[in-house]
């Protein structure tokens, strides 16, 4: 953490500490509601669906139809027509057939869907398309990545309780599923032992190679179970010969983010109690940060509950624009557990010139006790600060403006290239400015549920330019190249 801490006290200082307004009477009614196979889930789509640059909203229902929210500029959002689909515990926005219209993977307790997008937010259900989708599962994660030359995404899909077992529902996980696209289709392959996942996640990992990260809910794999780490080109497991060290958690999301300028993710592992955040080591391997980082959140922040907190999604963003990264954990219990805190604030923690991180979100205005599941933070009108979304079970759908004051300069960076991985999934962007340096992974999943597939939004602090400089998924490079701060710029692959 020494290496770490000397990175980020070349930051810019901090320049405001954050402030929210709460526009939730903006949306149409909407909550996440059902019950025990939606206990889980609970997440929210985020991207662009009409071409106007403005974030639009897929939000799932559990019991009730999942919705579609178009963003009309102003923080005005319309309910736009959508298939009739019940049973939607998340879903996640991609471009299957690379048409330059996003669709979505939505994932449900049942058989998946998959909704084409097209022109205007048109989606058309093609799940007759994809007959390895329609899985009867219980799914509630997933993930994609593009191979060498393929003209498709390889999809993977975690599936959590098996409901069919006798046995069940404890020791009862599922198996989980991969996807792999074929000249006829996809052909499907079964991922086991399956240790009944909430997240997952494919990236570069600390070692740099490709692999596909499994958070797991060690509620219902009860003992034998662990965290998981695949190799997706050697297509097996990490192990102890990898250094992988075998960790245990009620595992519920993934956020992933470089924290310190190296080039190498950390990543954030939400549970019940502690958060575990894992930092990236210079040998491939990861170590627990300390607990005066300040991630952990393990008990409410705010209230006389001293019971342990329950986290969900989990995500990184520069909430003032400094940048340095923030993180965002949405909380709640998973119903009525006894043990768990029942009025859980969500945690907004602004992360500091000396790397650790402070709790805001009550003074900021966001610590909402909401039994809270899927979120993200996302511009929604386009002034270059990040607000945020809130999926609740059992309440109300929650959207806040960020009014921070004084906030510092930004940049947003999109990817386009030919073939069938149009948005260039697998990318590295890395910015810098004013001697600082910043990474973001462009990859599809992690999350609770739900993720957002949008230009990647960087805070600048008091710069006015920043170097951009992109990996490529082949490996190629461009850059880097000089932009003035405040815009979004799209780079594309010679």
């Amino acid at each position: 953490m020494i290496r770490a801490a000397v990175l980020l006290c070349l930051a810019t200082p901090v320049l405001a500490e954050p402030v929210f307004q709460d526009l939730s009477a903006n949306l149409p009614a909407h909550s996440y509601v059902g019950e025990w196979e939606h206990f889980v889930g609970g997440g929210v789509a985020v991207f662009d669906c009409d071409g106007d640059a403005l974030p639009d909203i897929f939000a799932a229902g559990g019991t009730a139809l999942a919705m579609l929210f178009r963003n009309r500029g102003g923080f005005v959002f319309d309910a736009a027509p959508l298939p009739a689909i019940t049973g939607v515990t998340g879903a996640y926005p991609i471009d299957l057939d690379a048409d330059g219209f996003l669709d979505l993977f939505v994932l449900r307790a049942g058989p998946n869907v998959v909704l084409k997008g097209a022109d205007d937010c048109g989606f058309e259900d093609i799940s007759d398309q994809f007959a390895k989708v329609a899985e009867y599962k219980w799914s509630t994660a997933f993930t994609a990545w593009w191979e060498d030359g393929a003209d498709r995404p390889t999809l993977a899909i975690g599936n959590y309780v098996d409901r069919n077992d006798p046995d069940g529902p404890f020791e009862a996980c599922d198996t989980n599923t991969i996807l792999r696209p074929t000249p006829e289709g996809y052909v499907r392959d079964v991922l086991k032992p399956g240790f009944c996942p909430l997240s997952m996640l494919a990236a570069r990992d600390a070692r740099g190679r490709q692999t596909l990260r499994i958070s797991n809910d060690r509620h219902y794999y009860v003992s034998g179970g662990y965290e998981q780490m695949w190799d997706i080109a050697q297509t097996r497991f990490l192990d102890a010969q990898d250094g992988w060290v075998n960790v245990s958690l009620w595992g519920m999301g993934i956020a992933s983010r470089d924290l310190n300028g190296d080039g190498a993710d950390e990543v954030m592992l939400t549970s019940m109690g502690d958060q575990l955040l894992q930092i990236a080591q210079p040998d491939g391997t990861y170590k627990g940060a300390p607990y005066s980082i300040g991630t952990y959140a393990q008990r409410p922040h705010v209230g006389d509950d001293g019971r342990p907190s329950t986290g969900w999604h989990a995500e990184f963003g520069d909430v003032d624009n400094d940048g340095r990264a923030d993180l965002f954990i949405a909380k709640g219990n998973v119903d009525q557990m006894p043990g768990m805190a029942t009025r859980d604030p969500n945690n907004l923690l602004m992360q500091q010139p000396d790397g650790t991180f402070t709790e805001f979100a009550a003074d900021a205005g966001v610590a909402s006790t909401h039994r809270s599941r899927g979120a993200a933070l996302v511009d929604f009108d386009q002034d270059g600060r990040l607000d945020l979304l809130v999926s609740n079970r059992r309440a109300p759908l929650e959207i806040y403006r960020n009014v921070t004051p004084d906030t510092g300069n930004w940049l947003r960076v999109a990817l386009r290239q030919t073939g069938g991985n149009r948005d260039a999934i697998g990318a590295m962007i890395t910015v810098s400015a004013n001697g600082t340096r910043q990474s973001i992974q462009h990859v599809i999943g992690g999350g609770h549920a739900g993720g957002q597939l949008l230009p990647r939004h960087f805070g600048l602090g008091g710069a006015d330019t920043a170097q951009v400089h992109v990996l490529w998924p082949d490996g190629s490079e461009t850059g880097p190249v000089q932009f003035k701060a405040g815009q979004t710029v799209t780079l594309k692959k010679p």
